[in-house]
């Protein structure tokens, strides 16, 4: 009984947003009461499930949302078309490199922006991706066995790869996910992939990754050191204060970012609906989402349970202490997220309002939680933003503008 209270629960607050629109409160139930000072359109959302493809989930939210920010209509787009091209792509460099490059189910979010910008989009109606007796996402099986495909074809058995290795490769992925469709009606129109992104009017090349270390020179782009930027794509680089310009300036203005970053951390409680970085003894927080990333008995997490009874002070982060973390990577390149507003709590602490891609259970704010400026700070890893939505000053110095006003 107490169970479907709660999920009665979050069904009127679900239908309070919808009622309203704009979220002007929310309480959590645990100390926290957040108000929201700025909120950006978006559509539903979605669950990555069994997969490590939150990098398409999130980036593909963020197009969404920039869709209905240039006036289309709400789409539902397939994030496993963006992830089928992906794999192809990764296997190509991953057997040029003789296996050296990061092969595995991760990503970025330009890796979206590369494959609408080869081919296209489709709607989820047309490209479910599921061709595998489920209907949930799950690709362990998938990845496994296209790791396995792949490493045995750079061992060369035969002396040399053969040239059936490509189309053999793509036939797994598709008896996993499904061919590509030729035709996709939207809208009762028929439109090809490409067709349909052109209908949209999106400009892929408008959109640009941004982050904040200081290991490279400031308002120049470098090859950004993890794992899943196996593409080697190219991002700027801003000081951390100005990023934080640049990511307030954006959801101030009615543009949405989609957010790379750290929730391995213990302030991270994606079940509590807040991320924060405590001044305090870190170890001291329990009963977060560390659980999904490291093995914590049960009986130890609860005996030794944090609740989040009240904001407490966060640490201060500046360029230096959030570099340290990086090099010695406390902080990593682990999810990707859609920040979709701005908040304050209680307290006038502020936080930015977030759409992950777990799917609405788990969380009091029903698939959304509030990360505070400090976590963000500290956390970020990268952001893919819309280029009108960065400053005029910042821009300029990146050489995105040569005046104000004028765009190269």
């Amino acid at each position: 009984m107490k169970r479907l209270d709660r999920h009665i629960k979050i069904l009127l607050v679900g239908l309070l947003f919808i009622i309203s629109g704009n979220i002007q409160s929310q309480n959590s139930g645990t100390g926290y009461t957040f108000t929201m000072t700025k909120q950006v359109k978006t559509t539903p959302v979605k669950n990555q499930q069994s997969t490590g493809t939150c990098w398409s989930f999130a980036t593909t939210s963020f197009i969404e949302t920039e869709l209905l920010r240039i006036g289309q209509p709400e789409f539902d787009l397939s994030e496993m078309y963006f992830v089928r091209y992906a794999y192809l792509d990764k296997a190509n460099l991953y057997v040029r490199f003789q296996g050296t490059n990061n092969f595995g189910e991760g990503g970025q979010a330009h890796d979206v922006l590369n494959v609408i910008r080869n081919y296209g989009i489709v709607t989820e109606e047309a490209y479910p991706g599921k061709n595998y007796g489920s209907t949930d996402h799950n690709h362990g099986e998938l990845e496994a066995n296209l790791k396995s495909f792949l490493d045995a074809t750079i061992k060369k058995e035969s002396g040399k790869i053969t040239t059936a290795w490509a189309p053999s490769f793509e036939s797994i992925v598709d008896t996993y996910l499904g061919k590509v469709p030729k035709e996709i009606i939207f809208n009762g129109k028929s439109y090809s992939p490409t067709s349909l992104l052109e209908s949209t009017g999106l400009k892929v090349d408008d959109y640009i990754e941004i982050t904040s270390f200081n290991h490279h020179p400031y308002y120049k782009q470098f090859i950004l050191e993890i794992p899943d930027n196996w593409h080697r794509d190219l991002y700027y680089n801003l000081p951390l204060d100005e990023l934080i310009k640049v990511i307030d300036n954006a959801l101030m203005n009615g543009y949405s970012v989609c957010w790379d970053g750290d929730v391995s951390e213990k302030g991270f409680a994606y079940k509590k609906g807040v991320a924060i970085i405590p001044a305090g003894k870190v170890e001291d927080l329990k009963n977060t989402d560390m659980s999904r990333w490291t093995e914590i008995p049960e009986k130890e997490r609860i005996a030794q349970m944090f609740t989040f009874n009240q904001p407490v002070p966060e640490l201060n982060v500046t360029q230096e202490n959030r570099q340290l973390n990086f090099d010695n990577q406390s902080s990593t390149d682990d999810h990707l997220m859609h920040l979709v507003g701005l908040a304050t709590d209680q307290n006038g602490t502020k936080y930015y309002y977030t759409k992950n891609s777990w799917g609405t259970d788990y969380s009091p704010y029903i698939g959304y939680l509030y990360m505070s400026e400090s976590y963000v700070r500290m956390k970020t890893i990268a952001i893919l933003i819309h280029k009108d939505a960065i400053p005029t000053d910042i821009a300029m110095k990146l050489g995105l503008i040569k005046t104000r006003g004028i765009t190269k």
